[in-house]
């Protein structure tokens, strides 16, 4: 019989696979960050920076205040544990981990590496790179540019050594060795990966199971698509890995009510060593790329949460704010809020705040302390609402930041 699991324990047994609930540690330093690498897999890489870049969000939301530069070690530093990859979208990622997507880079090969393809017409450009790189890399794109623009004979543009470069790295023959002002540093694999690395190789089945395996882990509780979407995997071979994790015992199969397709309950699984906790607390703003929310149906399902990240919407057309952030209490979403960290003025500013239905009347309460918390890790001096800021959280927050209120001042 097919164990049942109830919508609120599938929240909870989710958020506490994702780190939430836990004790905070009273200093987090790179063993912590290590961990909680080594607990999502991933840290999905996105450049916008009006708040915070997003890879810094999961670590601040799941272990609080941290010295951002020890994060920047462990993902810049070509010397770190950590690469980058098409793991999820581009992400940091453990160079071990670098095998279990050569079937990706093969992929990417074929589709964009094949006769006749851009790859194939400039295999000029792509020469020069691998010899300009076994040379001198690593490099970032534009100090190539440098050295094409005083190439003689025919010369490409930035655009053609950028395409070149990106070809390159989804195909596996170039690595990411750190970034250099948020740009990424090119090298040729070998000048990033260890030997032990680059001798690894993982079949195709083995290697499409431990990334399944691995996601059934990072989420605790899921369905097939969860679990497909954390590392991106699509098609037959989703099925097949599961029902042989299921075999081996790795994954158990539960029904949780209401989750449904079409009027019929969907399968789910649940990790076998996934936790069950009575109670979560928590206090979290959520990237809009972590783990808990990058699934859009999955949020939905599970939280009740409609998200949508509006960067690329028309200012007029925007609902929520140009970088809305899920409000984490406890084991629900209660709202969300576009924060803009204004160094100049050393503000922490709100440019629109929002709860969900349902929110319980605590969330201001429990959101003013974050708010400060986040400042002050941003290095601000203050929190404040923008004038004219959207939201029917928007003048709640206004009223308790007033000075002489006795939060903010």
């Amino acid at each position: 019989m097919v164990e049942q699991v109830s919508p609120a324990l599938a929240r909870r047994i989710a958020l506490s696979a994702q780190g939430f609930g836990r004790p905070r540690p009273a200093v987090v330093g790179t063993r912590q960050l290590n961990g909680l690498v080594d607990r999502l897999g991933v840290l999905q890489i996105d450049s916008v920076n009006v708040f915070e870049r997003s890879h810094y969000l999961p670590a601040f939301a799941r272990l609080g205040a941290y010295d951002r530069t020890l994060l920047d070690r462990l993902t810049f530093d070509a010397r770190g544990p950590h690469t980058e990859y098409w793991a999820h979208e581009a992400a940091f990622m453990r160079k071990e981990d670098w095998p279990l997507f050569a079937w990706r880079m093969r992929e990417y090969r074929e589709r964009y590496g094949g006769p006749g393809s851009w790859f194939d017409v400039n295999d000029d450009t792509v020469e020069w790179l691998r010899g300009e790189l076994a040379a001198n890399g690593p490099l970032v794109a534009g100090e190539i540019e440098h050295d094409a623009n005083h190439r003689t004979g025919p010369w490409w543009g930035w655009s053609e050594v950028k395409r070149a470069l990106e070809r390159m790295f989804l195909f596996g023959e170039v690595a990411v060795a750190g970034r250099m002002r948020f740009q990424r540093r090119y090298a040729l694999t070998e000048q990033v990966l260890p030997s032990g690395v680059l001798d690894r190789t993982v079949s195709e089945e083995d290697a499409i199971r431990e990334l399944l395996r691995r996601a059934a882990v990072a989420h605790g509780i899921g369905t097939a698509r969860d679990f497909a979407d954390y590392y991106r995997i699509k098609g037959p071979r989703v099925g097949v890995a599961l029902q042989e994790l299921e075999d081996a015992g790795d994954l158990i199969p539960v029904r949780v009510p209401g989750w449904e397709s079409a009027g019929r309950p969907v399968a789910a699984w649940m990790h076998r060593d996934a936790r069950k906790p009575r109670q979560v607390e928590a206090a979290a703003l959520l990237s809009p790329f972590d783990p808990v929310v990058w699934y859009r149906d999955r949020a939905l399902r599970m939280f009740g949460f409609h998200y949508r990240i509006e960067i690329y919407t028309p200012a007029p057309k925007r609902v929520y704010g140009y970088y809305s952030l899920p409000i984490l209490i406890d084991d629900a979403l209660v709202g969300r809020i576009d924060l803009k960290s204004d160094r100049q003025a050393g503000v922490l500013r709100v440019q629109s705040a929002w709860t969900e239905p349902g929110a319980p009347p605590a969330t201001l309460d429990r959101l003013l302390p974050l708010l400060d918390e986040t400042a002050s890790w941003q290095g601000l001096e203050s929190v404040t609402v923008a004038e004219g800021a959207r939201g029917d959280l928007a003048p709640l927050l206004a009223d308790a930041l007033r000075p002489g209120v006795g939060f903010g001042t």
